[in-house]
């Protein structure tokens, strides 16, 4: 029956129950050195083994011959095609991107083969997955037959049969520079005895040891103790470092304590026609933009060059200010009841990287305290940015052939 073989996945071969495409989320790292298809006895075994569950199907294409699986995501961007095309029945591999949030790694066939087995194995202690599939040999009728992708609702968004390999980044990992708010003589909000800038600091420094477990990402802080830096030198600091992306981190602390949870913010369309001339006013015009010299230009020159670049990093930002909010809702973070907000914030006024402030949440809430308070319930929170930083770095890799056309 055309399709079937799609399905195996999803039946648990190895003993799971039924795996839809909403029973996990997240970015799942392919562990390279384990991974890769054998010839045993009669058979091909593939096995990929995965940082963490996720959801996923296999199917056959023919004219010509291919295997195909699908996953919402995984990581691909270190995998080696000689580790699947050592098999007599496998003469090529790709895997990428399909699309922001999809999967997909492509097998060129040299022989008519059938699933035989298709499941995925959790290990309860480590949170990781082994996901095998076992192929036999078929005849050219049976492959025939049971070749095409599954009707399945879930989905039928991926229609492209070809992934999109991110290219490698040509100037070195991604700097994510991660900003404390507030610090040294000026302490932020506060309630009791707990200060925003010492729970900002505590929180960066546990997000940057988080980051810097990810391939292809530098974690850069603008501080990392209790000093005062003013605004528009983080911004600076993060241009001399790079920076490909900047989050500034924030809690607030409000009469009542009726407000509670997180949000992200991005700068608002109407601030976005004032930032850069307040920018040129505030800085010299060398520092403007990163790696372009704007001395001895016009204010005007200056704005327009801004204006142009902003384009293309606010809408950048906007999408890893979405994918935030998701990500923090995977891992269990507190959310505020309107999570995606704009405003016109001096610190996310640069036009050279995008740029997004996180509100933890509010001081003056017990339960928010308690959490921001505690390496326990700044977890969460970790967690989510990690994951957002991830799954956005290989959306703007896919991405990058597109905005260059």
């Amino acid at each position: 029956m055309k399709g079937t073989l799609g399905a195996l996945c999803l039946i648990g071969a190895l003993g799971l129950g039924p795996v839809q495409a909403q029973d996990f989320s997240g970015l799942a790292r392919l562990d390279v050195a384990q991974s890769g298809a054998v010839d045993q006895f009669r058979s091909t075994e593939l096995t990929l083994y995965l940082s963490q569950p996720v959801p996923y199907r296999v199917f056959t294409l023919d004219a010509p011959r291919r295997l195909v699986l699908d996953f919402r995501e995984v990581d691909f961007r270190q995998a080696k095609p000689d580790a699947f095309t050592a098999s007599d029945w496998i003469g090529g591999a790709r895997f990428g991107v399909l699309r922001p949030g999809w999967s997909r790694m492509v097998l060129d066939l040299s022989a008519p083969v059938a699933v035989d087995l298709a499941g995925m194995r959790v290990d309860a202690s480590t949170g990781t997955a082994t996901i095998t599939v076992a192929l036999r040999r078929a005849s050219e009728a049976e492959f025939a037959a049971a070749a095409g992708a599954p009707d399945d609702p879930d989905w039928a968004l991926l229609s492209p049969p070809e992934p999109v390999s991110p290219a490698p980044r040509p100037d070195g990992p991604l700097v994510v520079m991660i900003d404390p708010g507030h610090g040294g003589i000026d302490p932020g909000a506060g309630y009791d005895d707990v200060h925003e800038a010492d729970v900002m600091l505590a929180l960066a420094r546990e997000l940057a040891s988080a980051l810097g477990r990810v391939e292809g990402v530098r974690p850069v802080l603008t501080r990392n103790d209790d000093r005062f830096v003013p605004l528009q030198e983080r911004l600076t600091l993060a241009r001399q470092a790079g920076a490909g992306l900047f989050i500034s981190l924030h809690a607030d602390a409000l009469e009542g304590q009726q407000a509670t949870g997180a949000s992200v913010y991005t700068l608002t369309d109407a601030a976005e026609e004032d930032a850069s001339l307040r920018m040129v006013e505030r800085h010299e015009s060398g520092d403007l933009l990163a790696g372009v010299d704007l001395s001895g230009q016009g204010d005007e020159v200056a704005t327009v060059l801004q204006d142009l670049v902003r384009v293309e990093t606010a809408a950048a930002g906007e999408r890893f200010a979405t994918g935030l909010v998701q990500a923090m809702r995977d891992t269990g973070a507190q959310l505020n009841s309107r999570p995606r907000r704009e405003a016109e914030l001096a610190v996310l006024n640069a036009a050279d990287f995008p740029s997004v402030l996180l509100e933890v949440g509010f001081l003056s809430n017990a339960q928010d305290r308690a959490r921001l308070t505690s390496p326990t319930g700044r977890a969460p929170i970790v967690a989510a940015v990690t994951l957002a930083v991830a799954r956005w770095a290989i959306e703007e890799e896919a991405l990058a052939p597109l905005l260059r056309q």
